[in-house]
């Protein structure tokens, strides 16, 4: 079984004091460090596992300039076969972009699977996935946690809200957005990316794809970027049970609610 699996370079911002940049859109990224996107390296430990069960190959695609090229050296040691980074040169890039870019290499390529992460950490969006799968036309599942492939189809497990999930059975080629814990990513050591370092990984400009200008046009503009505003502490009210709830009733009557 092939399988694509669409990978990301993200910033690591957890524990970091974010601070926005002159430019008003942007969050400042000269301190920050890049990692793979969480969701992303579930994708690619799931894209391995299915082939390790059923043969065939993977391939890690991702958007980006040369330092991007880190997560996919970083697929390769995972096991990954093959890497193709898309140089989008100065391009901006939204998600519709970004899909509409990914759907015309993936559209030349032998595939059965193509995964993504169910969102991206920086942005949090969660629509390249679904998007892929709208411009090459074929069926997707998204938010999934389980995946058993049979043959030309596939049995997936999709997470509900309120604790439910769904079991489907999708025709292949299909699109599936992988959610974290479907899986337990495996650990890539240092010798195995030094060993990745040394494979072949495919390079392509965006202009030598020939995708008409208007495909190449942002449907997302972004703004402005700010950071919440800084609010009061919680306030703890003590007392006896009704003192509370009449506390309570009392300060939401304040905020303005109808009771």
């Amino acid at each position: 079984m092939n399988i694509i699996v669409c990978v990301k370079r993200v910033p690591f911002t957890q524990e970091v004091d974010l601070e926005i940049d002159g430019s008003g859109r942007d969050i400042r990224r000269d301190m920050l460090t890049y990692v793979i996107n969480e969701w992303d390296n579930y994708a690619v430990e799931e894209a391995i596992r299915i082939k390790e069960r059923t043969g065939g190959g993977v391939t890690a695609i991702t958007i980006g300039s040369e330092e991007d090229e880190e997560v996919l050296r970083r697929c390769l040691a995972m096991g990954a076969d093959r890497a193709i980074r898309i140089d989008p040169g100065d391009s901006p890039l939204d998600a519709f972009v970004i899909s509409r870019i990914l759907a015309q290499v993936i559209g030349d390529m032998e595939y059965d699977l193509i995964l993504t992460g169910v969102q991206a950490d920086d942005s949090n969006e969660g629509a390249v996935g679904s998007m892929v799968a709208e411009h090459l036309d074929i069926a997707h599942g998204a938010v999934v946690i389980g995946v058993e492939t049979d043959g030309g189809s596939a049995k997936i497990r999709a997470e509900l809200e309120g604790g439910t999930d769904e079991l489907s059975k999708i025709d292949l080629p299909a699109v599936l957005t992988i959610q974290t814990g479907i899986n337990e990513p495996r650990y890539v050591s240092i010798m195995g990316i030094r060993k990745a370092a040394k494979k072949e990984l495919n390079v392509i400009p965006l202009r030598e794809l020939n995708i008409p200008e208007e495909d190449l046009a942002p449907r997302t503009i972004l703004e402005e970027l700010f950071l919440p505003p800084e609010t009061e502490g919680a306030e703890i009210l003590e007392g006896d049970p009704s003192f509370v709830a009449e506390e309570i009733i009392r300060i939401m009557k304040e905020k303005g609610v109808n009771l």
